[in-house]
């Protein structure tokens, strides 16, 4: 037991009737007057934190208007030997001192508060997104790939087979998503907005991508060849209603969406790689559609959103190309 003292204080120990008392006199006129049953009752005292009893007796004042006032509390609670044993439930957190279901505390209640409280939160921050026109910026990542429409003699179909892999498809955008209909467990949004895409289309084997008088081209290098590609840079205005699920905390589990999307060609330029490490890059229109439309889906989970793009319009035009579709898929943040 250790109290500290600013001044010198006296200690006497007398009988009164059939208690013994222990009197401690500070230098400022304070008295500490602790009454026991017996002598043994006062060399118990070494068992319990008297400074931790003092400190918060003095807060409990604090709290009070001014007066005489007496202050009761089980000094269990003050054992420098006090055992706590702490259980984690579904339900909260359970606090047993010294193993005695009498002094067993039960921190659920707080739990639940903390719970409600972050509910609070989580329906304050989706209502103020809902309600706001936020601007959102997303990069998209995956990869193409063509849907034959119809066989041409003119363009057998393992001249522009793709390698899947290096056929990468890459956009930036830039959007808004309100809200049109607000419910507790799902909200009706509409995403708009303006990308710009890239779709490289990597072709396995040597053959190249050639402009003709008569349409595109895509003859055998007839040499070994890194790589060779035809890339095709648009800007487009995606469109798509989304409806997104929440949780009774308010906090988004995911969300559903289709729509579509018109695209205009900015540029089209057909890049080789030499087996030397040379390349050879060439700007055509290569007798591609310069619009192109079709359909997305986008289904999102937390920040991550999948989507799958779909050309409905022919990537070339009729006659000039391989009769083909685009499809596009992959993840955007």
């Amino acid at each position: 037991m250790v109290i500290s003292l600013i001044a010198a204080y006296e200690v006497q120990a007398a009988p009164v009737h059939s208690t013994d008392s222990l009197v401690i006199r500070f230098a400022n006129r304070t008295r500490l007057v602790i009454y026991a049953p017996d002598k043994a009752g006062i060399q118990a005292l070494s068992n319990y934190d008297l400074n931790k009893i003092v400190r918060e007796m003095s807060m409990q004042l604090d709290s009070v208007p001014g007066g005489q006032h007496a202050i009761s509390r089980d000094g269990g609670r003050y054992l420098k030997d006090t055992v706590l044993v702490v259980t984690k439930k579904k339900d909260g957190i359970t606090i047993v001192i010294n193993g005695a279901d009498k002094t067993k505390v039960d921190s659920t209640k707080k739990q639940s508060s903390d719970s409600n409280n972050d509910r609070d939160y989580q329906r304050a921050k989706r209502q103020k997104k809902d309600n706001g026109h936020n601007i959102d910026y997303s990069i998209s990542i995956g990869l193409n790939n063509f849907i034959q429409r119809g066989q041409l003699p003119a363009y057998p179909e393992d001249s522009y087979d793709l390698r899947p892999i290096g056929s990468r498809y890459v956009a930036l955008a830039i959007g808004a998503m309100p809200t049109i209909i607000r419910g507790r467990y799902a909200s009706l949004k509409l995403y708009y907005g303006a990308e710009v895409a890239w779709n490289n289309f990597m072709f396995d084997g040597n053959n190249i991508a050639e402009q003709t008088p008569a349409g595109i081209a895509f003859p055998d290098a007839g040499r070994d060849l890194q790589k060779s590609k035809l890339t095709i840079c648009t800007i487009g205005i995606p469109v798509v209603p989304r409806i997104t699920f929440y949780n009774s905390d308010g906090r988004k589990i995911c969300h559903l969406g289709v729509g579509g999307y018109v695209n205009y060609r900015l540029d089209s330029y057909r890049k080789i790689k030499e087996a030397d490490g040379n390349r050879d890059r060439r700007h055509f229109n290569f007798d591609l559609n310069d619009y192109r439309y079709g359909l997305m889906a986008h289904l999102g989970i937390k920040s991550a959103n999948f989507f799958v793009k779909y050309d409905l319009s022919p990537l070339f035009e009729p006659g000039k190309g391989p009769d083909v579709r685009t499809v596009s898929f992959g993840i955007g943040f």
